[in-house]
Parts: C-alpha cells; structure tokens; sequence
C-alpha cells in the first residue's frame, strides 16, 4: 500500500485545487469576487489565511454584535493597512462609504484582497449590506481591476440564498466560487501518515475529514487513547464542541439535541426521530432543515437510477464526530463525568464499536467507489448511494451511465466464510428492482481479505481502498 504523504511543515495541509483556483482569480485582468462557503471547522478561513501570507489584504470577521461596532473594527484595521490614520475617523453608520473609501484609496499595483469572514452575521446586522456590494461591484471594482472580494459563510443555506441564488442582488457576479467540504478519507489519512489502514480508517470514522479534529489525534496514540483523551474526557476540547457548534448557528439548541441523538441512534424516518426525540412531528421539519443548511444532517433515498419518492427517504448525521458524539457521548455524560473516560470506553464503547464502525466502514466504501472506477478506466459517469427496502439492505450501489450498476457488500468484522458472503451478496443481487435492467456488478469491500476469496465478486480490503 502507497504510504500517504506527511504533513507538510507549514501544517496547511491538501487543497490544492481550491489555492489553483483563488491564485487563479487573483491573477486575472478584472477585479475577482469569490464566495466561500462550507460547514464549520472545515479550513474556510484557514485557506483565506493561506492565501493572504504573500498578498496584501484586509480580513474581517463577522460576529454577533451591531454593526456600527463591525464597521468600526474594519475600519481601524484598514487604518493600520493602507497606513492612513483618517480612515478610523470614518462614520460607523456608512459601509457603502467605508467600503468605497478603503478600495479607492488603496495604491498599491497589487491587488487588494478585501475578505468579510463569516459574512452571515455582518450582513445580519448590516441590513443592506450585499446591495451595497452589488452597487460598488457594478459601478466601480469590476473593470478596476484593484480588488479582490470573499464572501466567506459557514451556514450554507445562507450563503447559497443571500449571495448565490437568483434572489440575492450578487446574483450571477461571482467570478469563481469555492463549497469546501471537508477532507475525503485519502486525504485525512495525511495526518496519521505512520498508522496502519485500520487505524487512519478509525480516526475518520470519528473524525471525518475536519482538520482541527483530525489534529487532535495524536499520532504517538493508540486510537482508544486518543478517543479518551479528546472526546470521553471533560476537559479536552471536542468533547463540547458539538454543543459549540450548535450553539454558535441555532436556537433552542435542546431540540436540536434530540434530534441529532434519534437519528444518530438508528431513527431515520420523520415519524420515528419525532417519536423518539419527543417532539411533535409537524416541526420536525423546520429543525431537520436548518441541520441539513449546516451540513450536519442529509437526506438519503434508495439508489435505483430512478426518480427517488419523498416518503422513501431516510435522514442521517453526516458528521462523523457529530454521530459519535451523540451515539455514545450525549446519552452518557453523567456516567462519563463520574466514572472517567477509561471506564466510559470499557463500558459504554467497546462492545459496540465493531458494529459502529461497520456502518461507517458502508460510508467509506461508498466514499470510495469512485477513486475505483477512475483507478479501472470506467469513464461513464456514476450516482453512488445504497439501496432498502422491507426486505433488503444493500450497502453500496454504483448506477453507472454506460449500463452497469454495481452493487457491494460491506464487512468491517473478520470474514469467517468467503463463499457465504458472496451466497450473501448475490441473494441480494435478487432482491435488487434494477429498474433500468443494467448488467450487474457484484463487489465485496472488507476489513482484512480473507484467504480464500472465491469468484462470483471483486473484492477489495481497506489497503485497496486507500491504494484506490
């Protein structure tokens, strides 16, 4: 298996098809506007940060706060840039002038890098404020050539309406835009580079591909270790940070509670999350939503190649450490707080880790699928999700746009019998409805590959996958 690379010295670790496309926004002739966007911890603003080391800018973090107090932060700190003390002296009541004053008064032959982080909460409390930018954009930084402007948001749902959507008066002005999702599982395994394949696969489990979490783990850990320091004991840092990420975007955050620990404890449909988190189901839509604009929750249908129906789809907690977290955390806090984290793990985490970790082994290799038909030359085009009914569960299915759709298995546990699990699978080739009447292929995605790997499927272990 091909090692993954180390981290690089600077920490800053991949996107590097995202710095190619801001270098590239830079560089051009016009004036760039780029919207960033992208759920929390993902790097947004540390990629911002990575561009801004060699280019002059001026960076401004929104905050929950009045805006004449925002305007006034932006204006001292342009003060300090463009080294013109009468800028500070500014109202804090005009951003229209503010903005225009600061672009205007820069003389640099570089170009300006004007970056409003966390732009959600400016604009909330500078109502006004995207038209304000649609006006200095239309008249003045366009053709001028002398700005650079990033709009950067981490509730998606916002930033696809207020700054992306048809709605929005920047609407069709963007000249670039970056959704940064966080790292897939190749690329998290950058940062446990000396780990073996299990190992670097546990850490995404519980970490996704969130750099700040991922860096955490410490490399000279074992797994279990790590996990007990970092998320069962109540000092480290991501044992709160779910309830920090909730609270910093939402509301009656205790409903959000329950329903991010009923989905996370196997309730998917609307009526069984209500149900199990005690609330009334004719709301449960409102709060689902505002998790899936955050990133946190999706919404899955059974994969056939046909239009999907609404009443089949089911809802999941796509954050790894978020399901983690609310699966074995939440539901125990005063037992962990009491006994400890090593007790907490013996007791609460071990017997059902293997079982857990088999579902999220389903997501990686659904992950993976893809990096394998580009690997094999299958240049069709491809949707991957999985497929259920009342009778069966098939993790992982490949609708492909040459005719095929490929159907997997998934088994993180020790094979005992290689024949049973391919008697398996194709007892589920059956029960598939291939509506589109595609040849089938059959896959086997495991752990470790047993001795014995008996045709009828294409088997794959987790040194595949990562080699992919």
């Amino acid at each position: 298996m091909t090692p993954p690379p180390s981290l690089p010295t600077d920490q800053f670790v991949g996107r590097a098809a995202e710095l190619a496309a801001l270098d590239a926004a830079y560089r051009g002739r016009d004036s760039a506007f780029v919207p960033i966007y992208g759920r929390r911890r993902v790097g947004k603003s540390e990629l911002i940060m990575h561009l801004l080391r060699d280019r002059p800018g001026l960076y401004h973090v929104g905050k929950l706060a009045p805006a004449p107090l925002q305007l006034r932060e932006l204006l001292d700190d342009a003060a300090r840039l463009l080294d013109e003390p009468l800028i500070a002296a500014l109202p804090d009541d005009d951003w229209r002038r503010a903005l225009d004053t600061i672009v205007d008064r820069w003389r640099s032959p570089r170009r300006l890098i004007l970056a409003l982080d966390e732009f959600q909460w400016t604009a909330q409390a500078a109502v006004g404020l995207p038209s304000i930018l649609q006006e200095l954009w239309d008249r003045k930084w366009r053709r001028s050539g002398k700005v650079m402007l990033i709009l950067c948001g981490s509730f998606i749902g916002f930033m696809e309406r207020e700054v992306l959507g048809q709605r929005s008066p920047l609407y069709g002005r963007r000249t670039a835009q970056i959704k940064l999702a966080p790292f897939g599982y190749r690329e998290a395994a950058a940062f446990h580079p000396r780990w073996s394949a299990v190992d670097r696969a546990a850490a995404y489990f519980l970490c996704g591909g969130v750099p700040l979490y991922l860096r955490a783990f410490d490399p000279a850990r074992s797994v279990r270790a790590n996990v007990e320091a970092n998320l069962l004991s109540e000092y480290a840092a991501l044992y709160r940070e779910p309830e920090f990420l909730l609270r910093e975007e939402l509301r009656d955050v205790q409903s959000y509670h329950a329903v991010l620990w009923a989905i996370a404890g196997g309730h998917h449909t609307q009526r069984a999350i209500a149900g199990a988190a005690g609330l009334p189901e004719r709301s449960l839509h409102y709060w689902l939503e505002q998790l899936i604009q955050l990133g946190y929750v999706s919404r899955r249908y059974p994969m056939t190649g046909a239009r999907p129906r609404k009443r089949d789809v089911r809802y999941v907690v796509d954050d790894p450490l978020l399901r983690f977290w609310f699966r074995f955390v939440f539901p125990h806090r005063s037992f962990i707080q009491q006994r400890g984290p090593r007790a907490a793990w013996q007791e609460l985490i071990a017997g059902d880790l293997d079982a857990y970790f088999g579902g999220c082994f389903e997501r990686l290799c659904r992950e993976a699928l893809p990096h394998l038909y580009a690997r094999d030359g299958v240049a069709a085009p491809a949707q991957v999700g999985e497929y259920w009914d009342r009778d069966v569960q098939i993790d992982v299915v490949g609708v492909r746009g040459d005719g095929w759709t490929d159907l997997g298995e998934c088994k993180w546990g020790a094979v005992r019998s290689g024949p049973a699990l391919v008697a398996e699978l194709e007892a589920k080739v059956g029960a598939y409805p291939n509506p589109r009447n595609a040849t089938i292929g059959r896959h086997l995605f495991v752990r470790t590959r047993p001795r014995a790997t008996p045709e009828g499927a294409i088997w794959h272990d987790l040194a595949d996958l990562y080699d992919a």
